[in-house]
C-alpha cells in the first residue's frame, strides 16, 4: 500500500539525479526527467536492473545521454498560468509531502490559474495581484459558501500571496520578468488563531466520559504528552519501553489524497524521545492486554492501519458534548499539556523539547499562555519577596487542593469493548457471556449464568478479569 512505502524512508537523492526504487516483482527501477511537454510537464524514462548498483550506473548513463531541454514553459510569451504549473511540476512539488502539495495545488490551480492564469507572465502588475487578494477576500470561497461566507480566509490569502511571490521570484532569477511584481502588496495582518484550554474540572469529566467512549487512553496519553495528533496515531508497541518509561516519536500520520499516508516527521526535532510517568505506564500496560496490533490505537475496521485522524477529531467533539466541556480542537490538547507544564514550573528550554520546537522561541511564542493560576503563582512570589504579605503556605495548598469531579458520564445503548454482553434468557435466567480472542488468534468464548441481572452482572465481571489474567499467562508462555 502507499502508505508503506512513504514509512520505509531511503536517503534523500541528489536532485536531477532521478529516482531508485525496488519493485514488487524484486528488480530495481530507476526513473529520470528526460524532458517537457508543450505544458512544462515533464517527459520520464525508466531502466531496470537486478540490483540496486547496477540500477544507479545504468540512470547515470541515462542522464548522461540526454541533452535536457529548458521547460516550455520557459519561452517568451508565457501566461502566469504556464509559468506557475511549470515551476510547481518541475521545481517544487518533488520536494513537498503530499498533504503540503494538496495545499499548493489548491491555491494554485483552483484560485491563482482560474483568477490570472490568461494575464502574460510579463506583463503581470502589482494592482492586478492587489485586486487579486481583495477579492479573494471577498467572493473567493468556492465550497461551503453558506456555511462559512462567500470570503477567504486571511490565512488563505495569504498563502496564495506566499505561493505567488515564491514562483515570481524564481521568474525574476530567470530573468523571465525585471522585477517581482509580488513585492509589497498589502495583505491581511497575521492573525494567529487563538487556543483554548480546559479547566481542571473540564479535564476530569472528559476523562471520565472518555473512559465510558473507549477513548481514555488515547486522550490520557495526549494530555500527558503534548503530542501532534498524527505523531500519537502514528506510535507503535516496540516504541515504547515499559522497563524505562521511554517513548520514542519517530512517525506521524495523514491522510492525502484519500488514502492514509505514515511518513517521517517533518523536522529533525520532532523526532524524539519522551519519558512517560509511572502512573500512566501502569494504564498502558493494562490497555496493551486488550490491543492486539503493532498500533497504540490500531483502526477497528482496516486490518494493520492506525486510527484515522478525521475520526479522531469527530469522536473528541462527541467526547466534549456528552462531558459539557466547551468545544475545542484536538490540537488545543497539546495546547493544554504545555500550558500545565508551564504552570508546574517546567523551564522553556525542555518543553520545547518534549513537544518537538525546533527553537525554544516557537514554544514561547505559541504555547506560553499566561493563566491566571500563572499570574496568582507570581503575585505570591513577589508578596513573599518583599516581604509585604506573610502568606500561610498551608492555607495556600488547601485552597489549590483539586476538587474530584462527580460528573456522571453519559452511557450509550452499546456496551464498552472488553466488557462482554449480557443476555436475558427468560423470567428468571441471564446469561453473560466473554469472546476475547486468544494468542492463537482465535476466539474462545465462555459464559456464566444468574437468576439476576445484576449477579449476572458481577459473575461475568469475576469471569472477564480472570480470562485476561488466562490470556496474559499464556503469552508469557508463549
Amino acid at each position: 500500500t502507499a502508505w508503506r512505502g512513504v514509512e520505509a524512508v531511503a536517503k534523500r537523492r541528489k536532485r536531477g539525479s532521478g529516482s531508485v526504487r525496488l519493485r514488487k516483482d524484486g528488480r530495481w527501477e530507476g526513473r529520470a526527467v528526460i524532458g517537457y511537454d508543450d505544458k512544462g510537464l515533464p517527459k520520464t524514462k525508466n531502466v531496470l536492473a537486478r540490483t540496486k548498483p547496477e540500477c544507479v550506473r545504468k540512470l547515470k548513463e541515462l542522464s548522461a545521454s540526454i541533452d535536457k531541454p529548458e521547460p516550455a514553459a520557459d519561452k517568451p510569451g508565457m501566461t502566469l498560468g504556464q509559468w506557475l504549473d511549470s515551476w510547481y511540476q518541475t521545481s517544487k512539488k518533488p520536494n513537498l509531502r503530499p498533504n503540503t502539495q494538496m495545499s499548493y495545488e489548491q491555491r494554485i490551480y483552483n484560485y491563482i490559474i482560474p483568477a490570472l492564469g490568461d494575464i502574460p507572465l510579463d506583463k503581470l502588475t502589482q494592482n492586478e495581484l492587489q485586486q487579486f487578494y481583495t477579492d479573494l477576500k471577498q467572493n473567493g470561497r468556492i465550497k461551503n459558501v453558506g456555511h462559512y461566507g462567500s470570503g477567504l480566509s486571511d490565512q488563505t490569502v495569504r498563502g496564495c500571496h506566499t505561493t505567488l511571490r515564491s514562483a515570481l521570484e524564481m521568474a525574476v532569477s530567470k530573468k523571465l520578468i525585471a522585477r517581482n511584481p509580488a513585492d509589497g502588496c498589502r495583505l491581511p495582518p497575521a492573525k494567529p488563531r487563538e487556543m483554548q484550554v480546559l479547566t481542571p474540572e473540564e479535564v476530569q469529566r472528559l476523562l471520565i466520559q472518555a473512559k465510558e467512549d473507549n477513548c481514555y487512553e488515547l486522550l490520557l496519553l495526549e494530555i500527558a504528552t503534548g503530542l501532534r495528533r498524527g505523531e500519537l496515531l502514528a506510535l507503535q508497541w516496540d516504541d515504547l519501553n515499559f522497563k524505562t518509561g521511554a517513548l520514542r516519536v519517530e512517525r506521524q500520520v495523514h491522510r492525502a489524497k484519500g488514502e492514509l499516508i505514515i511518513s517521517q516527521p517533518k523536522t529533525k526535532a520532532a523526532n524524539r524521545t519522551i519519558i512517560l510517568p509511572a502512573p500512566l505506564l501502569s494504564v498502558l500496560k493494562e490497555y496493551r492486554q486488550q490491543i492486539h496490533s503493532r498500533w497504540l490505537f490500531p483502526s477497528p475496521r482496516k486490518d494493520d492501519l492506525p486510527l484515522d485522524p478525521a475520526s479522531v477529531r469527530k469522536h473528541l467533539t462527541t467526547i466534549l458534548e456528552r462531558a459539557g466541556c466547551k468545544h475545542i480542537r484536538f490540537h488545543d490538547l497539546r495546547h493544554l499539556f504545555a500550558t500545565m507544564s508551564l504552570e508546574h514550573g517546567i523551564d522553556i528550554k525542555t518543553l520545547s523539547t518534549v513537544i518537538g520546537h525546533v527553537s525554544s522561541s516557537t514554544t514561547l511564542n505559541i504555547y506560553a499562555h499566561v493563566t491566571d493560576e500563572m499570574r496568582q503563582t507570581a503575585a505570591r512570589k513577589i508578596d513573599r519577596g518583599i516581604g509585604k504579605i506573610k502568606s500561610s503556605l498551608e492555607a495556600e495548598a488547601t485552597a489549590r487542593k483539586l476538587t474530584l469531579s462527580t460528573f456522571q458520564p453519559y452511557k450509550g445503548k452499546r456496551r464498552k469493548a472488553g466488557t462482554g454482553c449480557v443476555t436475558q434468557i427468560n423470567d428468571h435466567l441471564w446469561e453473560g457471556r466473554y469472546s476475547p480472542i486468544w494468542p492463537d488468534g482465535k476466539k474462545h468464548p465462555r459464559n456464566v449464568y444468574a437468576k439476576t441481572r445484576e449477579e449476572c452482572e458481577q459473575l461475568l465481571t469475576e469471569m472477564i478479569l480472570q480470562m485476561k489474567a488466562e490470556i496474559a499467562a499464556e503469552k508469557e508462555r508463549l
